[in-house]
């Protein structure tokens, strides 16, 4: 009786990581490293609600963005991210103020304004919209020595370009083009906070996992009146 063939089971290979995808070599000190040896600063802006704004004021913010955008010799990159709000915290935090409220008139006020903010939430998503300026500044914006290009020759497969020399001088000739940006940023009366390490690898990480990024979370009415920008 002959017997029965094997036949091959399909072995499923190991898949690469989603960073072996990406342009992004490490983060560090504040900074985005390229693989290419570039390198980016990001700044968090405010945000400014232009429609409530009258016609002078309106025309006046979009020259002031005209002349900033003029001023620059390098290219910037705007980021928008929406991401869905926890106001869980936020309603508990009114709910212990409302306890504490000897005023009765105040305390059945704030208790409305509870009961409508838990209905709105029913149904509808509440999203906070963060805006980004990412600054670049490319491999050739620092001039390296000779002995470091003919180095770069014979070694084209090493992973961080910019020793840490080099890499002093970049970050601080792209902490410049960050103060200059922040700078024409104030000017439209908004508001910019340079990114830290930590803060960086969360956004990087929220941008590639926004399903399973976690929602933003508001602590207190102080939060949220920052997260919604300085709408004025």
């Amino acid at each position: 009786m002959a017997r029965p063939e094997m036949q091959n089971i399909p072995t499923s290979k190991p898949t690469a990581s989603t960073q072996a995808y990406l342009d992004i070599q490490e983060i560090k000190e504040g900074t985005v490293v390229m693989r290419d040896g570039s390198i980016r600063g990001i700044l968090a802006v405010s945000s400014t609600n232009f429609s409530l704004k009258s016609n002078d004021e309106q025309n006046a913010l979009i020259s002031s963005y005209q002349n900033f955008l003029n001023s620059l010799e390098f290219s910037i990159q705007i980021l928008m991210q929406s991401r869905k709000l926890d106001i869980n915290s936020y309603l508990d935090k009114l709910r212990s103020i409302m306890q504490q409220q000897t005023n009765e008139l105040l305390r059945l006020q704030t208790q409305e304004y509870i009961e409508y903010i838990s209905k709105l939430i029913e149904f509808a998503s509440i999203m906070n919209k963060t805006f980004y300026v990412i600054i670049p500044l490319g491999t050739g914006a620092v001039k390296s020595g000779i002995f470091d290009k003919i180095s770069n020759l014979f070694n084209p497969a090493k992973e961080i370009s910019i020793k840490s020399r080099d890499f002093e001088k970049a970050r601080e000739e792209l902490s410049k083009r960050v103060n200059q940006v922040s700078s024409g940023l104030a000017q439209m009366g908004l508001k910019t906070i340079q990114l830290s390490t930590e803060e960086l690898i969360e956004l990087m990480y929220n941008s590639y996992n926004m399903d399973t990024a976690s929602p933003l979370k508001i602590k207190n009415v102080d939060d949220l009146d920052i997260t919604r920008g300085d709408n004025k």
